[in-house]
């Protein structure tokens, strides 16, 4: 059997062509290499990031919502002495609202602490983004200077209009930030 995410020849055609997936064969691999690097930082989370990930993969699961209602209509009928032959031993309900409150403390720190690991994660995506970008402008910067090259060698009328001179100058990163943190303090 093929495997649709590697390239083929099609009859009598010298050249590559995507497989019916219809994705790119670059691009197949540039997702197979990012969930590799996925799987490595999980395999990499220490014992206690992986717990946290776990507790709150489970708190935020619907079963969870399950297990909660039934532990507390439970709780509640034995407290209200609905169930028969069962002693109520928290008439008040302060020990379940302490129950409740201690869990909730120790739930949000699993939350937080996952939430920290996917913002790590975040940060490190949004730097491989922006330089991705400045690697790209810088790239489109130079094809437009060769394609204006070209046309004014050519005579093409359009290798003459001011925007391209505009478009032909590399962005510089730290211009941009410092017009971004000016205007934000305006």
């Amino acid at each position: 059997m093929n495997d649709p995410r590697t390239p083929h020849r099609s009859p009598g055609s010298p050249t590559f062509e995507p497989r019916p997936s219809g994705l790119n064969p670059a691009l197949l691999r540039n997702i197979d290499a990012l969930r590799a690097r996925q799987q490595d930082e999980d395999a990499s989370a220490g014992f206690q990031e992986k717990l946290a990930a776990g507790v709150t993969a489970f708190t935020g699961s619907m079963i969870f919502v399950y297990v909660h209602l039934a532990i507390l209509a439970v709780w509640i009928a034995i407290n209200v002495g609905a169930v028969p032959g069962v002693e109520p031993f928290d008439r008040t309900f302060v020990i379940l609202a302490t129950a409740a409150s201690v869990e909730a403390i120790f739930l949000s720190t699993f939350v937080l602490i996952s939430q920290n690991r996917a913002s790590r994660a975040a940060d490190r995506r949004a730097s491989l983004d922006l330089q991705i970008n400045l690697l790209t402008e810088h790239e489109v910067t130079r094809l437009i200077t060769l394609a204006t090259a070209i046309a004014e060698k050519l005579g093409v009328h359009e290798a003459q209009e001011p925007d391209l001179a505009e478009l032909q100058r590399d962005v510089a990163p730290e211009a941009v930030l410092d017009t971004l943190e000016q205007q934000s303090q305006d």
